[in-house]
């Protein structure tokens, strides 16, 4: 009887650890698709005004020059 509960609570830990598998895999890929956004968006913003957006609140971010390489996450290529 030990045995059995012993295992039902391992089936259990296992599901458990898939299901936080998956989500931890689906915060990461959100992360990095939100932060190419913002790169994205950031080089956007620079090129419509580029005076404003130097001396605004990204101020502390380096500045993005046109000729930059921006991450793209291995996901967004198998889609």
């Amino acid at each position: 009887m030990l045995t059995g509960a012993a295992l039902i609570v391992a089936v259990a830990a296992l599901a458990k650890a898939r299901r936080l598998a998956k989500r931890l895999e689906r915060l990461t890929e959100s992360y990095w698709e939100l932060r190419y956004e913002h790169g994205q968006l950031r080089a956007r913003v620079n090129r419509l005004d580029p005076e404003t957006s130097s001396s605004g609140a990204g101020a502390d971010l380096p500045p993005v020059t046109s000729g930059a390489t921006a991450f793209v996450p291995l996901s967004s290529l198998k889609r």
